[in-house]
């Protein structure tokens, strides 16, 4: 009877001792989105979406990190970009770059200059023509620029990207939204590294509720 007592106290324990095995707490580390958005990721994975704003210094801080967390190869992480824009200003301009560049198949070569050109040069590239020149620079064509820049699927991802910074009710980045579901900030993270580590464990997590 003792033995079988001692192992009732000891499974009416268990919950405890696993929640108390957590990493990352929410409300503490990260919190939820509610109600929660339906996304798309590859099979077995899970969304994790950066948002960035080029001008925004911490992005510009994030983005080694992320460079190196995606060389990794982060377990179980469908990782994707979404350039914020809350309104139709220098944001707006920036995010319909970064849509320009993606079209044209140039990104991986102009994502991490147009932070360097920003931070490092103190170019606002606060207009279509001064991105126009940026381009140019990096053998862009204008009229193709100008031509992808001005069209409607440009157009339509930046509104999809505005969208989504409402539905997340994001007020600032960078951020780290996983599975539509979670928010990772920086203020609440810690440190950059903490935001990565926060949000692989929440899609590895994901990836094993949704297997």
């Amino acid at each position: 009877m003792r033995f079988k007592s001692l192992l009732f106290v000891i499974a009416a324990f268990l919950p405890f001792a696993a929640s108390a095995a957590e990493p990352y707490t929410e409300g503490v580390h990260y919190t939820r989105i509610e109600p929660p958005q339906p996304v798309e990721a590859a099979p077995g994975k899970t969304q994790v979406a950066e948002f960035f704003w080029y001008g925004c210094p911490h992005c510009r801080e994030l983005e080694p990190y992320v460079q190196q967390w995606l060389k990794r190869g982060p377990t179980a992480v469908d990782f994707v970009r979404v350039p914020a824009s809350f309104r139709k200003n220098i944001w707006h301009l920036h995010a319909k770059a970064y849509y320009t560049a993606e079209a044209l198949g140039v990104l991986d070569r102009l994502h991490e200059d147009m932070f360097t050109a920003m931070h490092d040069r103190n170019q606002r590239l606060a207009s279509e023509d001064e991105l126009a020149r940026f381009f140019a620079d990096r053998g862009v064509p204008e009229k193709d620029f100008r031509g992808t820049f001005n069209s409607f699927t440009v157009d339509a991802k930046v509104s999809r990207a505005m969208e989504l910074v409402k539905r997340y009710g994001l007020t600032g980045v960078p951020a780290l939204v996983v599975a539509g579901k979670y928010l990772v900030e920086g203020s609440m993270a810690g440190t950059y590294q903490n935001m990565l580590r926060i949000a692989e464990y929440l899609a590895q997590t994901e990836a094993r509720v949704t297997r």
